[in-house]
């Protein structure tokens, strides 16, 4: 059997990146350090998964269009066992919620963080 064990993927700033994931989703940062191309890595997850944030030694470019774009990433998706609470911090980062959806099997909202990523944000329970 197979299982997904990380994303790459980069954004402008490892650490503010890490610090939501962490306080919206209560992840831990499993690693950090100097990386490929003269950039610095941050591993965000937990002991088996992670999300590695890679910010280059220059601001990076906006990536094309979701959806539209080979290779681009569409939106991340996490699992939360409480929906509201997690809205609620969201919401008072600043970010702002969309497209409430209620359908089995679960309750969602996105929202788009400061590198253009979106985030699904999904409750089974």
């Amino acid at each position: 059997m197979a299982e997904l064990e990380h994303l790459n993927v980069t954004v402008k700033d490892t650490h503010a990146t890490a610090e939501m994931l962490c306080d919206l989703f209560g992840r831990e940062i499993r690693w950090e350090g100097a990386s490929i191309h003269e950039g610095y890595s941050l591993h965000v997850g937990s002991k088996t998964s992670y999300l590695a944030l890679y910010t280059p030694p220059e601001t990076p470019t906006p990536a094309g269009a979701r959806y539209y774009s080979c290779a681009a990433l569409n939106h991340l998706g996490i699992v939360v066992d409480d929906l509201d609470a997690v809205k609620q911090k969201v919401i008072a980062r600043g970010y702002v919620p969309n497209s409430h959806q209620d359908y089995e099997p679960g309750r969602r909202f996105y929202f788009e963080d400061e590198n253009g990523i979106e985030i699904e944000v999904i409750s089974y329970a």
